[in-house]
């Protein structure tokens, strides 16, 4: 993998879903392939925090097991939402075909048409064909489903072995799911191993397995496939729920912060609680005033002193211990909390008011 690419690979624990962010270095320009509905926060928070320009949520096809993140980040981004000329989702920005490329800074993903799974189904693979991101085609040790969707094990069979293992050996493949966890495979690997397609396998051995697989359908079928036809767009518009007290932001580690200008313009609208020591609020002597000061060593065994009736925003040198001090907080029942993000050396650098 060449270095001037950023990559993540990110899970989907409920659909055993991968999502993956590819990023140029130079340009900070990103694609997102397959991302999820029930992780936009976490996926935005990344983009975010790595500072980079959104162009395209990529669907590899029309996913029947989980709704997908796509419209959603096109609302908060901008971003374009693009997927195969057969995927039958409505309402996208560019329709693709076999051989199409997708650029992004100095790189490039060519589309490669592996319908069977759903006519629909595309693969894409880098400019240095070192990785492919196969969706639900081609699995580790597996493959897609041909059972619904205008699914085909003739043409799963033909997308695999004449385009697919046409690929280098060594080139990695990036699935849309595993089970097992397992996050990658080669090639090479998949040629040699899989048990439905590798190996000797013709196309009456490869269609006799997937006819007679005799699966039950995805639980989510009903509700993933409409939504999905609509790049997960909700029936009503309706935008998840945020916290009603305030903009909070969860950052890609899950912590929820807020930002110190906003605290310092609604200041009476909150509880602040310090947890530095009292030894460090000696020695620094600045703290925001009113800003009440239970050490983080002394919050549990003190935290009936802390009020429920204003969201409370926690706080302490830089912003690392006070982010525990949120979590003890909620654990025990304080729904409306936040991490003053980058803690008070942050404050005073954005010379906001403290008191000596």
């Amino acid at each position: 993998m060449t270095t001037s690419l950023i990559f993540k690979q990110l899970f989907d624990q409920t659909s055993a879903t991968y999502s993956y962010l590819l990023a140029d270095v130079e340009s900070r320009q990103a694609v997102f392939i397959d991302t999820v509905y029930e992780q936009h926060d976490r996926d935005l928070s990344l983009i975010r925090e790595l500072k980079l320009e959104l162009l395209a949520c990529l669907e590899t096809h029309c996913h029947a097991d989980h709704v997908t993140g796509a419209w959603l980040l096109k609302y908060t981004t901008d971003c374009k939402i693009i997927a195969s000329e057969y995927s039958g989702i409505e309402a996208l920005d560019n329709k693709l075909a076999h051989g199409d490329q997708v650029k992004f800074g100095g790189h490039a993903l060519t589309v490669i048409s592996t319908p069977g799974h759903t006519n629909g189904c595309i693969s894409f693979v880098t400019d240095d064909r070192l990785m492919v991101f196969t969706g639900d085609s081609l699995l580790i040790r597996g493959c897609g489903r041909t059972d619904f969707q205008q699914g085909s094990a003739k043409q799963l069979f033909h997308s695999i072995k004449d385009r697919l293992f046409a690929l280098p050996d060594d080139c990695i493949i990036y699935p849309a799911h595993d089970y097992s966890g397992r996050t990658a495979s080669m090639i090479g690997e998949e040629k040699e191993h899989n048990p439905r397609i590798g190996g000797y396998a013709n196309e009456n051995d490869f269609v006799g397995y997937m006819e007679n697989m005799a699966l039950p359908h995805p639980k989510k079928l009903e509700i993933a496939v409409p939504a999905n036809l609509k790049a997960g767009r909700p029936a009503d518009d309706q935008l998840p729920k945020q916290p009603d007290w305030g903009p909070v932001v969860i950052s890609y580690s899950g912590v929820t912060e807020i930002s110190p200008q906003w605290v310092a313009s609604h200041r009476t609208e909150l509880h602040v609680l310090d947890v530095r020591t009292a030894v460090e609020t000696a020695e620094e002597s600045t703290r925001i005033q009113g800003a009440q000061l239970i050490p983080i060593n002394e919050l549990r065994d003190r935290i009936n002193e802390v009020p429920k009736n204003r969201p409370v925003v926690t706080i302490c040198r830089a912003g690392k211990r006070s982010v525990l001090a949120a979590n003890i907080l909620r654990d025990a029942g304080w729904h409306k909390v936040a991490n003053i993000s980058g803690g008070l050396l942050r404050w005073q650098d954005e010379g906001l008011p403290v008191h000596t």
